[in-house]
C-alpha cells in the first residue's frame, strides 16, 4: 500500500480523512496524493445570459473551493512534518494532482492506478461526504476504499474484525487487505448467524490466514434481534477493534437502498475506520 489517493474537499469529516490515511501512509511508508473533488457542474444554456451569468458564479467558486481544497491538503502534511514527494522518493511523502476535472466519475477512474482511495463516511447532512463519492471508487476503480469514520481515529490495523459472510466481494475485500492484516497483532474472522451467503465458512478463512502467518481466529456470533451489519459493530466495539474489513453490497444496491441492508447500516454508523471493496 505504498500510494494512497484522497479525494479533498471541504467536509465536516475532512481531517479525519486526512488522519486515517496518514496512519496508514505511516505503516507503509506510502506516497499520498490529493486532488480536488468537486461535484459535476451541469451545462447552461449558452444563449440564455442568465444561465451564462449563473455559470460564471458557478464556475468561479469551482476554483475558489480547488484553491481552499489544497491549502488544507498541503497544509495538513506540512503541520505534520510529511514532505513533499517526487519521482525519486520512495519514502512517506505528499503530492498534488492540480489537473482534476470536476465530476465524482474521476474518483473512480484515477483511482485505478492507487492502491486504495481514503474518503469520509458518507452522511446525510449538507456538509458530510457524499455517497455518490464513495460509489465511484467502489464500483470503477478496481480498488478498495479506507473510509474514515467521523472521529479522527489514534490507531488502525492492529486489532482488525473480518466481517466474513462467505461471499466473493468478502474474499475480494479480505485479499485487498492482506498487507494490513500481515502487520496486525490480532485478527478475529466474524460469521454472524443468518447473515451468509454459500460459501466457505469463517473457520476455513482463518486457516488460509493462518497459513500465511496472519494471527486469525474465527468466531461466531448470534445477532441477538440485530441486524447482521448492527451485530458486527457491536462485537467490533466488543473487541477494541481499530480496522473493520467489509465487501460491499453483497445484494445489490437497489435492494439495500428499498430494505437497507449490511453495507449500508455499517456506513451510516460506523465509527472505526471500514476497508471496503466490491
Amino acid at each position: 500500500m505504498r500510494a494512497l489517493l484522497v479525494p479533498t474537499e471541504q467536509h465536516d469529516l475532512m481531517t479525519s480523512t486526512l488522519e486515517t490515511a496518514l496512519l496508514l501512509a505511516r505503516k507503509f511508508d506510502s506516497y499520498i496524493e490529493g486532488f480536488a473533488l468537486r461535484p459535476a457542474i451541469d451545462n447552461f444554456a449558452a444563449m440564455d445570459p442568465v444561465s451564462s451569468m449563473a455559470m460564471a458564479t458557478v464556475r468561479q467558486h469551482d476554483e475558489d473551493a480547488a484553491k481552499q481544497a489544497r491549502g488544507m491538503f498541503e497544509g495538513f502534511m506540512e503541520s505534520r512534518g510529511i514532505p513533499r514527494g517526487d519521482k525519486n522518493n520512495s519514502s512517506l511523502s505528499f503530492g498534488w494532482f492540480d489537473a482534476a476535472p470536476d465530476g465524482d466519475n474521476f474518483v473512480g477512474s484515477y483511482g485505478r492506478v492507487f492502491d486504495l482511495t481514503v474518503l469520509g463516511r458518507p452522511g446525510d447532512e449538507p456538509q458530510s461526504p457524499r455517497m455518490v463519492t464513495l460509489e465511484a471508487a467502489l464500483f470503477e476503480s478496481g480498488r478498495p476504499v479506507l473510509i474514515a469514520p467521523p472521529a479522527p481515529p489514534q490507531r488502525l490495523g492492529e486489532n482488525v474484525l473480518i466481517a466474513w459472510n462467505g461471499s466473493t466481494e468478502q474474499a475480494r475485500a479480505t485479499a485487498f487487505a492482506m498487507p494490513l492484516l500481515g502487520r496486525a497483532s490480532r485478527v478475529t474472522v466474524l460469521t454472524v448467524e443468518g447473515g451468509t451467503v454459500p460459501g466457505p465458512t469463517g473457520a476455513q478463512l482463518a486457516r488460509y490466514l493462518q497459513r500465511n502467518g496472519i494471527p486469525a481466529e474465527a468466531v461466531t456470533a448470534a445477532p441477538e434481534k440485530r441486524s447482521t451489519g448492527e451485530a458486527l459493530l457491536v462485537k467490533a466495539d466488543a473487541l477494541g477493534c481499530d480496522l473493520l474489513i467489509k465487501g460491499a453490497y453483497t445484494q445489490s444496491r437497489l435492494r439495500q437502498m428499498i430494505f437497507g441492508g449490511t453495507t449500508r447500516h455499517i456506513l451510516a454508523s460506523a465509527q472505526l475506520p471500514v476497508l471496503m471493496a466490491h
